[in-house]
Formats: C-alpha cells, structure tokens, sequence
C-alpha cells in the first residue's frame, strides 16, 4: 500500500508536468495516461473472451463510463491548475458523496453519526479551500467535481455489482474508458508529446499508473482490506512531499487542519463500514479508477 499511495504521488507529478509545467493539454495527457492502462489490460480482456461483455444493463455501463471520464477528465484539469497538496486533500472528498448519494439514489439507511462525519469531511473541504479568502482560486473547484463524479460512478458500480459479475464491471471500464478520452482529447487538438520531458512525463504517468495498481491489488490479496486500507491516507503526506521536493509546492496554513478534519472523517467511515459489513469491500473497479490519483 505504501508503494501504491508513492506510485499514485509519481502519477501526479508526472501529470502536472506534463499539464501545469509543459502547457499540454489536460485531456491529452489524460489519454494517453489511460492508453497505457489499457495496452497493459489488453492480456487480461483477452483471456476473459467476449463472454465477459455479455449484459442486460449496457446503459447503466454506458452512464458509469460518462461519469468516470467526467472525474479523470476534472481531475487532469485540476492538476493543470491547482497544486498537488491542494488537489489530493480535496479528492479525498470522494466517500462523502459516496455517501450522500447512496442516501440519496440507493435509498441506503445513513446514521447520524455517518452523516455527522460526512458533514464534518466537507467542512474540511471549504477549510482547505478558503472561499472567504483573497485571491481564491475558482480551478479549487475541479478537484472537488472529479470527487463527486468519481463518488458517482462508484455508486453505480455498487449498483450494477448487484447483477453483474465483477469481469463484466471491469471489462466494460478498460474498453471505453481509453475511446472516450480519445475523443475528448482530439476535440481538445490531441497534444503529443515532443520534448524528452514530456515523453518522460507521459510515460511515467502510463507506467506509474500500472504499478500503483497492481501494488494496491496486490495488498488486498495478502491482508484483510480493514488492515490494509488506513494505509490508503498514506497518498496524502506523499503527494505532499513529491510536489514540494519537485515544484516547490508548500501547502498553506489552512492545509493542514482542513486535511485532518477530513482525514478523521474518512477514517470513521471507513471503521463504521467494516462494523456493518466485517470487511470493507474493494473491487478491481475502484482501483483502476484510483490510478488517476
């Protein structure tokens, strides 16, 4: 895990300087980030065969795809503009929309304690934000919609593991998430790199996101996902140090009590859900999602 939380750090950087630092654009570099994903999952879609696309519930795919290209698509553009610290701590937000919207759409019970530490999480947000502030950066913003879309293709993940078998959730993912972003990123002029950082940036991003996946895959098949996943928090100190020691990046005073308060959220609901549950779920969807984090 603590591989994986310096493999999604290296992603990051990677990414903010292919974007922030080189002006490429943020749907380019997105697409050829998940390329590479995908050249590396073509072996595993070839030994599952077409029987792992056979489905009843094609729209409701179609609808997670819309939702995930969404939040990688936020998440590439908030990295072009917003600081790592500042990025990672708000992407964190992720499970309280999980969260609200499983209240909300799946019409899931929610405690009030559970409901106490989401609103605590968000606090943490605008703390970290600063609205109030001088000079605040609206971009802020794309992190916190890359959460929410990512919180959203979550729950129909939850909602379509209900009849579906895991190949089927993971297959539809690899296969339309990288057409899509093409699309976006032709849209967008379609970036190549062309200076030996980029070409570095870029497939650094393609190699790092592989890596933290596979690490991540690999904790969760030798320990139980409630020991395993506090270690998950692990990528915000990390992301921290890799964004100081190659930008410079220094997080502002209000970091750090914003970061704790969400932090200390995060942490309660991930111990409420495995008191409901005896373990907390991870699916081979969720991680391929987190590459891009």
């Amino acid at each position: 895990m603590v591989l994986a939380g310096m493999s999604f750090a290296a992603v990051n950087v990677a990414l903010q300087t292919a974007t922030m630092k080189l002006g490429m654009g943020s749907a380019s570099v997105v697409f050829w980030q998940y390329g590479a994903a995908l050249l590396c999952g073509l072996p595993w879609l070839a030994r599952q065969g077409l029987a792992s696309l056979r489905t009843g519930l094609l729209r409701l795919h179609l609808l997670r795809i819309v939702l995930a290209v969404v939040g990688v698509q936020l998440w590439g553009a908030g990295l072009a503009r917003v600081e790592i610290w500042q990025a990672i701590a708000l992407v964190m937000s992720s499970p309280f929309f999980v969260i609200l919207g499983a209240r909300l759409f799946l019409k899931e019970r929610v405690g009030l304690a559970r409901l106490g530490a989401t609103l605590v999480g968000f606090a943490g947000v605008a703390v970290i934000l600063e609205p109030w502030a001088q000079g605040w950066n609206v971009a802020a913003l794309l992190p916190v919609g890359a959460a929410a879309f990512w919180g959203a293709a979550s729950l129909m993940t939850k909602r379509l593991s209900r009849e579906e078998r895991p190949e089927t959730v993971t297959a539809y993912l690899l296969l339309l998430l990288t057409p899509v972003n093409l699309l976006l990123a032709l849209g967008d002029g379609l970036d190549l790199p062309t200076t030996p950082l980029g070409i570095l940036a870029i497939a650094g991003a393609g190699v790092f996101t592989v890596t933290a996946n596979y690490c991540l895959t690999l904790a969760y098949s030798k320990a139980d996902a409630t020991y395993v996943q506090p270690f998950d928090h692990l990528k915000l100190p990390l992301n921290v140090a890799f964004g100081f020691l190659v930008f410079g990046f220094a997080p502002s005073g209000a970091f750090w009590p914003g970061a704790l308060m969400i932090v200390a959220a995060s942490l309660y609901v991930m111990q409420d859900e495995a008191r409901r549950q005896g373990r907390v779920p991870v699916g081979g969807a969720e991680a391929a999602r987190d590459g891009a984090r």
